[in-house]
């Protein structure tokens, strides 16, 4: 699969989306109408990275609520906002508490989590497309000891259920010809922090058995399709523009090799990512997508910074193996950062047009 230009998913929601899903929640909207919003605003997201020129396309993840949106809403057994806050931060020392999800009863199928999403969108494009899935370990954050017990006496119980369901859903894409499935892991972020590492040693877990469980779990999601490209994103916590982790890839290298992913989508667009050592882990097979135009600011990367950065990246990963994107989605949760829509419009632009630079077509 030779895609230069990435993009990692979600893009801001358009203020009539926001305000027919609020409409949606309340019951005061009918799902037909609900669906002709939908619908338009994904046909705008696609008319969008288009005529940036980006070499795959997503339909901006706008039918989800948040990027794990597809897993609550498919599956009953959740409790959608009754789940522990995580603190997001930013560099001036603001902080946003967001609650998440909680496993509260057995999960139980009630659609598919990405079939209408890639289907619609496989139907607006001739370009190539992917759809993005959270990987098993980042729904471990959605099980509570006390609150998710009566359902799962265990976490691994849990997490068990989430590869069948999430394997299902990755043999249903494939079915219907998705051919780029990418598996969201910011939990992996955690894991190369090294205060959040301390945090798990502290509670009794050991984050290399973590690692390893993550790599475990990605390798039977991902199962056994040739021709289907898989993968994996690892970002530092995005939303509204704030992250939760910092560290370089170090801690974690040993996922390049030991997972059966292809590509790498990898967040580095500032100090907080570390350098690009790390990626001397990588095996000659893979390749390494480098997120080094930033959502989370305004400030439009110079196309002479972007093409240093890839050539510095390129010191340790051949040119041919490396691909540029944004380092994350532009809006993680309904929110979204705190970027304009002509901020996202110049950064899908930029990094169409750096990789053309870069790489010719």
């Amino acid at each position: 699969m030779n895609v230069r230009s990435d993009v990692v998913g979600s893009l801001l929601r358009p203020e009539s989306l926001k305000e027919a899903r609020q409409r949606w929640d309340a019951g005061t909207i009918g799902a037909a109408e609900f669906k002709r919003i939908e619908d338009r605003a994904v046909d705008e997201a696609v008319r969008l990275q288009e005529e940036a020129g980006l070499d795959v396309l997503t339909d901006g993840e706008l039918r989800r609520y948040a990027f794990f949106g597809h897993l609550i809403d498919a599956l009953d057994g959740f409790d959608k906002f009754g789940g522990w806050a995580i603190p997001f931060h930013d560099e001036q020392g603001g902080e946003l508490v967001f609650k998440r999800p909680v496993v509260v009863d057995k999960l139980r199928w009630r659609r598919s989590m990405c079939a209408e999403e890639f289907v619609y969108l496989r139907a607006r494009t001739a370009r190539p497309t992917k759809v993005t899935l959270i990987s098993s370990q980042q729904a471990a954050a959605y099980y509570d000891p006390e609150k998710s017990a009566g359902a799962y006496p265990t976490r691994d119980a849990y997490l068990a259920d989430v590869v069948d369901l999430t394997r299902r859903e990755v043999e249903e894409l494939v079915r219907l010809g998705c051919a780029y499935i990418q598996i969201d892991a910011p939990q992996y972020a955690a894991l190369l922090d090294p205060d959040l590492r301390e945090g798990y040693r502290k509670r009794g877990s050991d984050p290399d058995r973590l690692i390893d469980a993550c790599i475990e779990m990605d390798n039977a999601v991902i199962g056994n399709h040739p021709g289907v490209t898989f993968g994996l994103h690892i970002c530092r916590g995005n939303n509204q523009s704030m992250f939760y982790a910092s560290g370089g890839y170090e801690p974690i290298a040993r996922v390049f090799g030991r997972s059966r992913f292809q590509r790498f989508l990898l967040e580095y667009d500032d100090e907080r990512s570390g350098g690009f050592e790390p990626l001397r882990a990588m095996p000659g097979d893979r390749v390494v997508v480098l997120g080094l135009v930033t959502t989370k600011k305004p400030r439009l990367e110079s196309v002479d910074e972007l093409r240093r950065r890839i050539d510095e990246a390129a010191k340790f990963v051949p040119l041919e193996r490396l691909a540029l994107s944004p380092q994350c989605g532009f809006a993680s949760t309904m929110e979204g950062n705190r970027v304009t829509p002509e901020d996202q419009r110049m950064k899908l632009h930029r990094v169409a047009e750096t990789a053309r630079l870069v790489w010719g077509r």
